[in-house]
This record gives structure tokens, C-alpha cells and sequence, in this order.
């Protein structure tokens, strides 16, 4: 399914483990409940896209398009998503653990109650993000992380 075009197609509940979508269009697309763990969607947009609790574990998220997403409840516990664009994505109580964030544009995203412990975040874009009762263990970061006005790691 390498490049595949899915814009706004329904695969809620649809079993994708390890599929290869890199570089697949699945602008506004419905993967509500999908099983996406170790999948590759490298380059791949799913910007609007609908991702209520999806399985994403361990997926190659590098380079991805997730702004104005729908994550909450997601589980993108050690994924890779250096250099993504989550600009706007909804991430409530999602669960980031050991993911890796670097580089990656999290402007203005919510994180309300999100697990990110130990995650990866040098180098990444967090101005205007909601991190209220986000968990921060153990996270990594640098002096080019940008933070939230008044945020204080």
C-alpha cells in the first residue's frame, strides 16, 4: 500500500500491523480503533485524520503529516516521529512513552493528561501547547526545544 491514496476512507477497526503506507495520502481519513503497530508511514499525510484510540506502537512516523489530527487516547508508545508535523493535533491522554519527537512541530497541540515519559523531545516545537497534567518523567530535551510561555521543565 506504499504511496496509496486513502484520503477520507473508513478503516476504523481495521488491522494494519506492520502495513507499509509510506508515503500514503490519508488526508481526513477514519482509523479510529485501527491496529497500526510497527507500521511504516514514513512521509505519510494523514493530516485531519481520525485516530481515536489507535494502536500506533512502534510505528515509523518520520517525516509524517498529523496537524490538525485526532489522537486522542492513541497509543504511539516507542514510535518514531522525527520531524513530523503534529502542529495542532489533539493528543489528550494519549499514551507517548519512549517515543521519539525529535525535531518534530507540536505547536499549539494538545496533550492534556498524555503519557510522555522518556520520550524524545530535542529539538522540538511545543509554543502554544496545553501540557496540563502531562506526565514528563525521564523526558530528554535540549535548548532548542521551544516550550510553552511560562513553561517551566
Amino acid at each position: 500500500m506504499k504511496g496509496a491514496f486513502l484520503e477520507r476512507a473508513d478503516l476504523s477497526r481495521a488491522n494494519l500491523r506492520a502495513a507499509n503506507l509510506h508515503g500514503a495520502s490519508l488526508v481526513e481519513a477514519n482509523l479510529a480503533g485501527a491496529y497500526l503497530e510497527n507500521a511504516n508511514l514514513f512521509a505519510a499525510n494523514l493530516s485531519a485524520a481520525h485516530l481515536l484510540a489507535v494502536t500506533l506502537r512502534g510505528a515509523n512516523l518520520h517525516a509524517a503529516n498529523l496537524s490538525l489530527a485526532s489522537l486522542e487516547s492513541a497509543i504511539l508508545e516507542g514510535a518514531l516521529l522525527l520531524g513530523a508535523d503534529l502542529q495542532g493535533a489533539n493528543l489528550q491522554g494519549s499514551r507517548l512513552s519512549r517515543a521519539n519527537f525529535e525535531g518534530a512541530n507540536l505547536e499549539a497541540a494538545n496533550l492534556q493528561g498524555a503519557d510522555l515519559s522518556g520520550a524524545n523531545l530535542r529539538s522540538v516545537n511545543l509554543r502554544g501547547a496545553n501540557l496540563r497534567k502531562a506526565q514528563l518523567d525521564l523526558i530528554d530535551w535540549n535548548q532548542e526545544t521551544q516550550w510553552p510561555d511560562g513553561f517551566k521543565p
